[in-house]
C-alpha cells in the first residue's frame, strides 16, 4: 500500500439496526451472536468495530458470504445508510459530520457508485443516461454530451450513443452504468457486487474492463463481492468479513500463503494457488548437489506466468529479490504446487 496520505480512513465503524442501537455498543451485548443479541434486544450488528485505509489509487476489495455486512459497509462509506458509531474520512473531510448540501456534493463530483443492477433509464439513449450525473449537476446539454460521448469511447460503447438500454446486452448495459458514474470524473468508486448478475464470459470481460479503466484512470476503488477469484483478479489487498467483522486483510497472495484461520482458508481453498502466489513462496535453499546456474526470475513474478521457463529448463532457476539471492525453484516444485502437495 502506498505511503501517501490515505484517500478513505475508516475507524471504528459500527452500523447496528433497531431501536437504541447506539447502547449496544461498548457494552456486553456487542460481544453476543447475532441470533442472541436479537433474541434479547431486537437489535442486529451489520457492521462490527470495523476500520482500514484505501490509499489513493488502490483496488480495495472488500469481500464475505451473504449477509457477512459487506453491502452495508460500503453503503455506510457513501451514508446511503447512516452508520451508528465510528468516522470515515475522505482526503482528510469527516463524511459523517457534513451537512446534507456537503454530502450531495460529494456525490454528485466526488465519488459515485455502481450497483448489481444498472438503474438505467428506459427511455433515455445510452448518451443521456451516460449524461445524467452531468444534467443534474446542472451542465449544459452540448458539453454534457460532449463528455458522456468520451466516456462512451472509454469504455468501449462506441456505436451505440443513440441505443436505448433494452437494445443492449447485459455486459453492454453495465458499461453504461460504468460509464454514467465516470462522467463526473470521480475521485473514488464505489462497486457493489457490480458483475454478479451476468453471465460467466460477460463477467470475465467486465472485470478485465475494470482492470484496464483502472491501469488507465489511476482511480481509487472499493469493490464489494462475494467471489475470491473476481477478487484476486482486480483487487490489490482484500478485506474478508465475517458477521460485519473484517477477519484479515492482505493482498491475494498474503491471503492465499498465510490464512488467518479457517474461514479465510475455506474461502481461499479453491483458488488456483498458482494464480496468486509469486515465485518467492516457493523459493527454497538449493539442495546439495543441485545446480544452482540455472535462469533467473524476480521473486516478484507470479507462479504461472513463470511455470513455462521453469518446466522447460533443465535446471532449477534462480529467484531473486532486487538483486538478493532467495532461493532456487525447480519444475518439481511448481508441479506440487499445482497438484496440491504443496
Amino acid at each position: 500500500m502506498s505511503s501517501a496520505a490515505p484517500m478513505i480512513s475508516v475507524k471504528n465503524l459500527w452500523k447496528v439496526f433497531g431501536a437504541n442501537a447506539e447502547k449496544v455498543i461498548g457494552t456486553p451485548l456487542a460481544d453476543l451472536t447475532r441470533a442472541e443479541l436479537r433474541a434479547k434486544t431486537g437489535n442486529t450488528i451489520a457492521v462490527r468495530d470495523v476500520s482500514f485505509d484505501v490509499a489513493p489509487g488502490e483496488v480495495f476489495v472488500v469481500m464475505g458470504l451473504s449477509g457477512s455486512g459487506k453491502s452495508t459497509l460500503v453503503r455506510c462509506m457513501t451514508r446511503l445508510i447512516e452508520p451508528t458509531a465510528g468516522s470515515l474520512t475522505f482526503e482528510g473531510e469527516d463524511v459523517l459530520t457534513v451537512d446534507a448540501a456537503r454530502l450531495r456534493e460529494l456525490r454528485k463530483t466526488r465519488f459515485s457508485m455502481v450497483f448489481q443492477h444498472f438503474g438505467l433509464l428506459p427511455h433515455r439513449k445510452v448518451i443521456d443516461n451516460i449524461a445524467y450525473s452531468l444534467e443534474i449537476n446542472g451542465i449544459k446539454k452540448a458539453e454534457r454530451h460532449a463528455r458522456a460521448n468520451e466516456v462512451i469511447e472509454l469504455v468501449g460503447l462506441q456505436g451505440y450513443a443513440n441505443a436505448y438500454p433494452e437494445q443492449l446486452s447485459g455486459g453492454m448495459q453495465q458499461r453504461v452504468g460504468l460509464a454514467r458514474a465516470l462522467a463526473v470524473d470521480p475521485q473514488v468508486l464505489f462497486l457493489d457486487e457490480p458483475f454478479s448478475a451476468l453471465d460467466p464470459l460477460i463477467r470475465r470481460d467486465m472485470q478485465q474492463e475494470v482492470i484496464r479503466l483502472h491501469h488507465e484512470l489511476g482511480k481509487t476503488m472499493v469493490f464489494i463481492t462475494h467471489d475470491l477469484s473476481e477478487a484476486a483478479k482486480v483487487g490489490d489487498r482484500i478485506a474478508i468479513m465475517r458477521d460485519g467483522a473484517i477477519v484479515q486483510i492482505g493482498t491475494p497472495e498474503e491471503l492465499v500463503a498465510n490464512p488467518a484461520d479457517d474461514y479465510v482458508a475455506n474461502f481461499v481453498r479453491d483458488i488456483a494457488k498458482s494464480h496468486v502466489l509469486s515465485l518467492k513462496y516457493l523459493a527454497r535453499p538449493a539442495e546439495p548437489g543441485e545446480a544452482t546456474d540455472g535462469p533467473e526470475l524476480p521473486a516478484t513474478m507470479i507462479i504461472r506466468d513463470a511455470a513455462h521457463v521453469i518446466l522447460q529448463t533443465h535446471k532449477p532457476v534462480r529467484v531473486s529479490d532486487n538483486g538478493k539471492a532467495l532461493g532456487v525453484v525447480s519444475s518439481e516444485d511448481v508441479l506440487r504446487l499445482i497438484s496440491g502437495v504443496a
